[in-house]
C-alpha cells in the first residue's frame, strides 16, 4: 500500500477522533474582548495539549500581547511536521476564535456543547474555523501515526483574532515573524461552497468611503441664500456611482458580480426640519473594486469629481477613508491551486475551479504580503447562524485533500 493510501485509510477510521476534538474545542469559547470574551488562550492550550498527546511535538509559539484579556497574550500557534528536503512548504491555516452565539433561543441545542445528530456536528464554530481546523490535523495525524515522512515540511497554522480583523492573529504575525517563504504552498479553509468546487483566489479591493459637503444654512423658502450640502452629495452620489459605468468598466469572469461596484449606502442625518437647507451633509459609499484597478486611482477619480461639485454647488467636500483592503489576486496557475484542483478531483471526483469574492477574507494579508494562498474547503457555509453545524464527510473529506496536498510532489 503507498503512503497515500495509506493516509486515506487512516482517515476513513477516523470519525470517532474528529469528533472528539470538535467536542473538545467547542466547549472552550473563544470570544475576542470585543465581543465580550477573554481570548482564546484556554482553547489554545487545551488544543497544543491535545497535539502533543498524540505526537505533533514540533510546536512554537507567536503570541501577540494584548492586556485586554486575562492571559495578557492572544495565541498563535505553529505545528510542524518535518519533511525531507527544504523549500515548497504546506500550510494550512485555521483561526481559534469564534463569534458569540446570539440569541440562544434560536439553537435547538446548546451552543457550546458539539452535538452529533444524523451525520452532522451542531455548535458555535463547529463550522467557523472548528472544520478547517480538525480537518488540517486529522491530516497531519494521518502522516504522523503511519510512518510517513512527506517530501516538504507540512506546517499547521492556528491563529487568533480573525473574527474581529486579525490584529493579533496574521496580521501581527506578518509585521512581527518571519514565518513564510515565496514558494510556500498556503490553503486557508475558512470559506467555501456546499460541493467544495470553488477555489477562491482572489478578493476585490475594498474601499469604505465616507463624503462630508459642507455648505451654507438658510431658509428654504430662499435657497439661493444658502449653500446646500445635501443637494451636492445628491449629485456626487449618482456621480460616484457612474464611475464604475463610466472609468473603471473592465469585467472579470471569477468574480460575481463580474465588475467594479461603487454603491452609495449609509447616510447621516442633517437637519431636523423640513424648512432649513443643510450646511452640513454626509454619506457613505461602499466599493468593491477589481484588482486590476488600485485603490488610489479609484480615489482619484472620486476626487475629481468630489471637486467637480464643490464648484458646482459652492460648498467644501472631502472624502475620508473609513476602511480599505486592497491585495493582488493568486494566479489562477500557481501551484497551489494546481495542485487543490488535483487534490479535490481525487478526493471529491469533481472538478474544481478559481473563483474571486467581493467580501474580505483573511487570505488578502497573505497575498498583499506577496504570497500565493487560496481559501478553500467543503462547507455548508452556516457559520455565525443559530444552529451552526459541520458535516462529518466534510470534515473527513476535506482531511483527504489537506493529506493528498501534504504529500504531493511539488
Amino acid at each position: 500500500m503507498g503512503e497515500i493510501d495509506k493516509a486515506i485509510a487512516y482517515l476513513d477510521g477516523a470519525e470517532a477522533g474528529v469528533i472528539g476534538l470538535e467536542k473538545l474545542l467547542t466547549a472552550i469559547p473563544a470570544l475576542a474582548p470585543e465581543s465580550g470574551g477573554d481570548g482564546e488562550w484556554k482553547k489554545a492550550e487545551a488544543l497544543e495539549a491535545w497535539l502533543r498527546e498524540r505526537g505533533i511535538v514540533d510546536i512554537e509559539r507567536h503570541d501577540a500581547p494584548d492586556e485586554r484579556v486575562s492571559s495578557g497574550k492572544r495565541p498563535n500557534i505553529v505545528a510542524t511536521i518535518k519533511g525531507r528536503k527544504p523549500g515548497k512548504r504546506m500550510w494550512v491555516m485555521a483561526h481559534t476564535d469564534v463569534v458569540p452565539e446570539g440569541d440562544r433561543a434560536l439553537w435547538a441545542t446548546e451552543p457550546f456543547e458539539a452535538v452529533v445528530k444524523d451525520g452532522r456536528i451542531y455548535g458555535r464554530g463547529v463550522e467557523d474555523n472548528q472544520q478547517g481546523l480538525v480537518s488540517s490535523v486529522f491530516a497531519a495525524l494521518a502522516l504522523v501515526d503511519c510512518g510517513i515522512v512527506p517530501e516538504h515540511d507540512v506546517k499547521l497554522l492556528f491563529v487568533a483574532d480573525e473574527e474581529i480583523g486579525s490584529v493579533f492573529g496574521i496580521q501581527w504575525l506578518l509585521a512581527n515573524r518571519t514565518l513564510f517563504a515565496p514558494d510556500d504552498l498556503i490553503v486557508v479553509p475558512d470559506s467555501g461552497s456546499h460541493d467544495g468546487s470553488e477555489i477562491e483566489v482572489a478578493e476585490k479591493n475594498i474601499c469604505w468611503l465616507k463624503v462630508v459637503s459642507k455648505g451654507k444654512q438658510c431658509h428654504a423658502s430662499r435657497p439661493d441664500d444658502g449653500a446646500n450640502a445635501f443637494l451636492a452629495n445628491c449629485e456626487l452620489a449618482l456621480s460616484l456611482n457612474a464611475m464604475e459605468r463610466e472609468v473603471f468598466t473592465d469585467l472579470d469572469g471569477i468574480f460575481v458580480p463580474d465588475r467594479t461596484t461603487i454603491t452609495p449606502t449609509k447616510k447621516d442625518a442633517n437637519v431636523p426640519n423640513i424648512n432649513t437647507v443643510p450646511a452640513d451633509d454626509a454619506f457613505y459609499v461602499d466599493m468593491r473594486i477589481l484588482p486590476r484597478y488600485s485603490v488610489d486611482e479609484v480615489l482619484a477619480e472620486a476626487e475629481r469629481r468630489a471637486r467637480a461639485v464643490e464648484g458646482r454647488y459652492g460648498v467644501k467636500v472631502t472624502l475620508e477613508v473609513v476602511q480599505r483592503n486592497d491585495s493582488p489576486p493568486t494566479p489562477v496557475d500557481a501551484p497551489v491551486v494546481l495542485l487543490l484542483k488535483e487534490a479535490i478531483k481525487e478526493t471529491y471526483g469533481i472538478e474544481g475551479r478559481a473563483i474571486g469574492v467581493g467580501g474580505g477574507t483573511v487570505g488578502a494579508y497573505l497575498r498583499k504580503a506577496g504570497l500565493h494562498c487560496v481559501v478553500w474547503s467543503r462547507q455548508d457555509e452556516t457559520m455565525h447562524a443559530p444552529n451552526e453545524y459541520t458535516k462529518i464527510e466534510n470534515l473527513i473529506g476535506d482531511a483527504k485533500v489537506f493529506a493528498r496536498l501534504m504529500l504531493a510532489e511539488r
